[in-house]
């Protein structure tokens, strides 16, 4: 790229070229694209308490719970194998698709052994289950700060402190292992992102929960954790994750991540007066009532915004339909899995007698939702039951 360096240039347009510059270039809008890279990443360390060496930015929080995931295998000492030598990782079993098929995935390629810990019926893990299955070879436990479908918040310190006990009291396998991982994607709007106090080694976040915020991913990695390149390519993100960096998705993500955060504390208030109110209008509506609607997951260690309900014999889609011809986006779980036609795993795993036609719905507030947009949600919601409830019930 030429670039003229006469003042008279607009300075919006010099602003974009640096933007779009490469970070990598050693000219003048490479080195300024550069130092907008190295700002954006420092700000994202601060508000994790974190140091920005530790900041990695990817695609997304698929992405950065693959590096996390897959990063840490080949940090095996001896090579691996079959048996003994395969190492050994921890989920639950509802985590987001890009950890749990993950786990599956390299599990089915023989490059891993897993221990996938069933949650209890309120959505929330034991940790005590978790500590259960850590054993020498156990290099990576990764468990989600709270669920992407029914916004359980998940006891993440309770866990870290366990797993720094077990590495205190066992000589293991594996140095500095396990390690402890945690997808944050749903909590950056309202839960506490301190990486110190919640004792994790690697925590994701990504855009595409927060208002405002371009399409990026981030992973925090803590300096003394090792872990290996997933892709080959260039030495971009400390030799983690090749590629250019999507500076303008990047900046997006920044200084929407930062203004969250300002307004973190008071906006959970607001959504939780909202989230207790709608759950009020449902439990005690007639007309819903006559439907036997189930709330899912704990009604108190839940995210702010997150309201999960299941209503027998009506398909999930059929419902989420017409609550969208009323204006409603609702949705009937994770959007990776949307497409598939099966009852959500997420649900299944809460409430064994759930059936195939049963339908389930995730309501999200957000920062416009209003009291009226509740009632009026319900009222909709009321009329639909009533006109689809002659032939499903």
């Amino acid at each position: 790229m030429v670039k003229s360096t006469k003042k008279s240039h607009n300075l919006y347009l010099d602003y974009a070229a640096s933007v779009n510059a490469n970070p990598s270039s050693i000219h003048t809008l490479g080195v300024e694209a550069r130092s907008k890279l190295e700002n954006a990443r420092s700000g994202v360390a601060n508000l994790l308490y974190a140091q920005p060496q530790e900041i990695i930015f990817t695609s997304g929080g698929t992405e950065s719970n693959n590096l996390a995931i897959q990063g840490a295998l080949p940090l095996l000492r001896g090579g691996g194998g079959e048996g003994f030598n395969l190492p050994h990782i921890i989920t639950t079993n509802i985590e987001h698709p890009s950890v749990l098929e993950t786990f599956k995935m390299l599990e089915q390629r023989k490059l891993a052994k897993i221990s996938i810990v069933p949650v209890e019926e309120s959505g929330i893990v034991n940790p005590k289950k978790i500590e259960k299955e850590i054993n020498k070879n156990t290099i990576l436990v990764s468990v989600h700060y709270a669920n992407n479908e029914i916004g359980t918040i998940q006891p993440i310190k309770e866990i870290a402190k366990i797993i720094r006990r077990y590495k205190k009291t066992h000589l293991t396998s594996w140095e500095r292992f396990p390690v402890f991982h945690t997808d944050a994607v749903q909590a950056a709007n309202y839960l506490d992102l301190n990486v110190a106090r919640l004792g994790v080694d690697m925590l994701t976040l990504s855009g595409s929960k927060i208002e405002g915020a371009g399409r990026v991913g981030v992973l925090y990695k803590k300096s003394s954790v090792p872990l290996a390149k997933v892709f080959g390519g260039g030495d971009q993100e400390m030799g983690l994750r090749p590629g250019t960096e999507n500076l303008f998705e990047i900046l997006k993500f920044t200084h929407a991540l930062k203004s969250a955060q300002k307004i973190k504390e008071k906006e959970t208030k607001r959504l939780t007066k909202l989230r207790d109110y709608f759950v009020s209008k449902l439990t005690n509506s007639t007309i819903l009532t006559n439907y036997r609607i189930d709330l899912n997951g704990d009604l108190k260690n839940r995210l702010p915004n997150n309201v999960n309900i299941t209503i027998p014999n009506i398909p999930s889609d059929l419902l989420v339909i017409e609550l969208s011809a009323r204006g409603i986006m609702a949705s009937a779980k994770s959007a990776c899995k949307s497409g598939d036609g099966k009852v959500s795993y997420v649900i299944q795993a809460i409430n064994k007698n759930i059936k195939d036609e049963d339908g389930s719905l995730r309501f999200s507030l957000g920062r416009e939702t209003t009291k009226q947009d509740i009632d009026y949600t319900v009222k909709a919601l009321s009329e639909i039951l009533t006109k689809l409830g002659k032939w499903y019930n």
